[in-house]
């Protein structure tokens, strides 16, 4: 990747909905090269996906809890079945394996208590696990899906 791709990828991130010739406006090149890189940085899987970001407060999904799991199996077995089972819960927006003290993280987004309660129970049901903590987020700081993109030295 040059330059000009790492001013595409912040571009995109900005407003994937741009005309290829607008891109290219913006990064200094025409829209036949633009379209190439773009197409390029897809193939080689730079770049997973376009989508529309959605505001979760406007379709009543106004609860973000940062959940805490630690479990005492650590086998293969168990987490393929937990990493399936989480996975497929569609409350969850992200999902880690972490180092420390907790286990796995999850970020959930819920229409209020009384839905994170029915998740919480889905979840304790589905899978065995030693301690679940749950936070509950009061404000929103920060959010963004646009990465850094570093510039080459």
């Amino acid at each position: 990747m040059d330059a000009i791709d790492r001013k595409i990828l912040a571009v995109l991130q900005v407003n994937a909905a741009l005309s290829v010739a607008e891109i290219g406006s913006r990064v200094g090149l025409s829209s036949t090269p633009c379209w190439k890189r773009i197409q390029r940085l897809e193939a080689d899987g730079v770049i997973i996906r376009r989508v529309a970001l959605v505001d979760q407060d406007h379709v009543g999904l106004g609860v973000t809890v940062f959940v805490s799991i630690e479990t005492g199996d650590h086998s293969q077995e168990w987490l393929d079945h937990f990493a399936k089972v989480v996975g497929a819960m569609p409350e969850v927006m992200e999902f880690y394996r972490m180092a420390g003290d907790v286990d796995y993280m999850l970020r959930v987004v819920v229409t209020d208590i009384a839905g994170y309660d029915g998740f919480y129970k889905r979840l304790i049901a589905a899978v065995p696990l030693k301690n679940v903590t749950s936070r509950f987020a009061m404000e929103k700081i920060k959010s963004t899906t646009a990465l850094p993109i570093p510039e080459i030295k």
